[in-house]
């Protein structure tokens, strides 16, 4: 069970964030209402919510996920791997500094985005991506393995980050969309599947007693409800836009 989650509001040079995608400018009057009901959801989860003020002077910050890799005894400051994103772990550290004693870092040359992994149970998965290096994702490996998990590295064929395209959601199920659908580090797991036009619903986050996930994919609704989760629905449209998903905007621990 997840007590505690910490979030960031997003600023107004988050329009000028980096992105890959094509979807346009993200509005900010929205984003700030879609973060309010995300962070309203959370706490209907029942985690208490760290939230942390807007930094203007980074537009991807709001992205809290990629500063951190967060176990129930350690924490992992990352070090981001696009250079515009990188000083984000220095307002980071000391907030995760009041909740672990053991705090881990990634270092240069090494990068890592926290988007590129993903834990299940005692396993951490590490996706090799355009922002996450060889060097970052064996640091990370070793870390992890020196805190008793096992670690795994999944360099990526399709998706931005590895948490793109796959969540977890305990008791072994996973949701899985493209690349990971058929791919062998998870093939042990039951899965729920993700078509191709649905695939941003794979980026969906269990906290607690609820699944959230982005409205408008009736299909993963249905084989989440049918699975036994209950749901709640959120409007994502303009962290879309910046590349960003629902597990991108919160560290839950």
């Amino acid at each position: 069970m997840y007590k505690h989650v910490i979030v960031k509001t997003p600023g107004r040079s988050y329009i000028n964030g980096l992105t890959t995608s094509d979807l346009g400018t993200p509005n900010y009057a929205k984003a700030l209402e879609q973060h309010a009901a995300y962070v309203e959801a959370l706490k209907k989860c029942g985690v208490e919510v760290t939230h942390l003020p807007a930094d203007e002077e980074f537009p991807d910050s709001t992205f809290v996920e990629d500063t951190a890799i967060i176990a129930s005894e350690f924490a992992v400051i990352t070090n981001p791997g696009d250079v515009a994103r990188n000083k984000e772990i220095v307002a980071m550290e000391p907030t995760l500094k009041e909740f672990y004693e053991t705090v881990h870092h990634i270092n240069t040359p090494g990068t890592l985005d926290g988007g590129d992994v993903l834990q299940v149970d005692d396993h951490f998965y590490i996706g090799i991506s355009d922002r996450t290096n060889e060097e970052g994702a064996q640091q990370l490996k070793r870390i992890v393995e020196s805190e008793g998990y096992k670690g795994t590295i999944v360099p990526l064929k399709e998706f931005f980050h590895l948490k793109t395209g796959i969540a977890y959601l305990g008791d072994d199920l996973i949701v899985a969309a493209g690349e990971f659908i058929d791919h062998p580090d998870f093939a042990r797991y039951k899965k729920i599947t993700v078509s191709a036009e649905d695939e941003y619903s794979a980026n969906c986050i269990l906290v607690n007693d609820y699944v959230i996930i982005p409205s408008g994919y009736e299909q993963t609704k249905r084989k989440l409800n049918e699975a036994g989760y209950e749901t709640i629905e959120l409007e994502m449209s303009e962290f879309q836009k910046q590349d960003g998903g629902l597990s991108c905007l919160s560290l839950r621990f």
